[in-house]
């Protein structure tokens, strides 16, 4: 294999922070990389050994961009699946390949999958535009309260409400989308599996994640997750079940709910590194961004287990500022044991925007989760 300290590189679809805590591990084992991002100020770009700026949804450049990698994988979903395809056909190693990203990047096409597969997940209905799904509600077929998802194009809270009136309805963004029943939970979780092409497949501990109330945002990870064995059992078989599902290589991350009736039921999924899996980089003994390239140079993976508790906190940009970024009282937290913040390197803040997170590890959780708690209250992302 020439790929340590060899010839051989690895392209990486987007250059936004996955791209660049990716870069962690491919430095670590001298791996050559090049990245491709429609911003000239993508995070990924200095830690690359190549930075492209180009549109990741144009074929062309997609195509041109790929032939000079022998593997191509990405960090965001939106990106050209038939230059994707292309470059498969031509010998290129596309991971996740084209047709698990084609079925993911759809949600109506998602979820339509887990019903096809005996998947549990909630029940739905597809409209191709927002009058029909308007229609449905006039008629009767579709009661408030729902949660309408866009069939494209979204991501951290975007695209996403829960519809509980006509004034909501009336907000919704034109488009094929769909409508979900509302369903009852007590805790949203998630479970990050891994797959290699020779077939070994190794699943992280459940983790629970917080939610902002408002922004649909996770705020905080906590892992493990705090649920009685069965459920976690119960979830960690529902996860693996859909990565059999797609049979994907890389990561992909499954998130979940544990309804008020003790079902566990598929709300989505990510088929790379995720926001859900940060905490690995302190707290397990192989991080997210090393297993997803283990997996994509067909390596033996590695453990999954968790060296200590910890806690993923969020750092978002505060409501009410615009600008340069400027990371208020980020001195007071490094003096706190036990924290490890990760800035992006996003120049420019706006409110809700992900700029960076912090993973505090400790031996008991309930201390982890209470110290994230004044990491939060203590920084902010404001502008200068």
């Amino acid at each position: 294999m020439s790929y340590f300290s060899g010839n051989q590189s690895i392209g990486i679809l987007g250059g936004g922070q996955l791209g660049k805590m990716l870069l962690y591990a491919t430095r670590q084992w001298d791996i050559k990389t090049q990245v491709l991002d429609p911003s000239p100020s993508a995070p990924a770009r200095l830690a690359c050994d190549k930075f492209q700026v180009g549109d990741l949804m144009d074929y062309d450049t997609v195509v041109a961009f790929g032939r000079k990698a022998d593997i191509v994988t990405i960090e965001i979903e939106n990106v050209n699946v038939a230059a994707l395809k292309t470059l498969q056909q031509e010998g290129i190693l596309v991971y996740p390949q084209p047709e698990v990203l084609e079925r993911i990047q759809n949600k109506c096409v998602q979820k339509s999958f887990y019903q096809s597969q005996n998947i549990p997940t909630a029940p739905f209905e597809v409209y191709e535009t927002i009058a029909a799904l308007k229609q449905a509600v006039i008629k009767g077929k579709r009661s408030f309260p729902f949660v309408w998802k866009s069939a494209r194009m979204g991501y951290d809270g975007f695209g996403v409400q829960i519809v509980r009136n006509n004034q909501d309805l009336e907000s919704l963004l034109e488009g094929a989308c769909l409508a979900e029943d509302l369903i009852p939970f007590k805790k949203e979780l998630a479970v990050m599996v891994c797959r290699r092409p020779q077939g070994e497949i190794k699943a992280y501990p459940l983790v629970e994640m917080e939610f902002h109330p408002t922004a649909n945002q996770v705020e905080y990870v906590l892992s493990p997750a705090q649920v009685p064995e069965i459920i976690a059992e119960k979830a960690t078989k529902v996860a693996q079940q859909v990565s059999q599902a797609y049979d994907h290589v890389g990561l992909l991350a499954v998130e979940l709910f544990w309804t008020t009736e003790d079902e566990i039921l598929v709300n989505e999924v990510a088929p790379r590194p995720h926001n859900s899996g940060h905490y690995t980089i302190e707290a397990a003994y192989t991080s997210q961004f090393e297993q997803h390239l283990r997996a994509l140079l067909d390596l033996p993976l590695g453990q999954t287990a968790n060296k200590v508790s910890a806690v993923m906190v969020n750092l978002v940009g505060k409501e009410g500022y615009h600008g340069a970024v400027k990371y208020k009282n980020i001195d007071q937290i490094l003096g706190m044991e036990g924290v490890s913040p990760h800035i992006y390197g996003k120049k420019e803040t706006r409110p809700f925007r992900k700029m960076g997170h912090v993973t505090i590890v400790h031996p008991e959780l309930s201390q982890a989760r209470e110290l994230a708690g004044q990491v939060k209250e203590t920084i902010e992302v404001i502008s200068e």
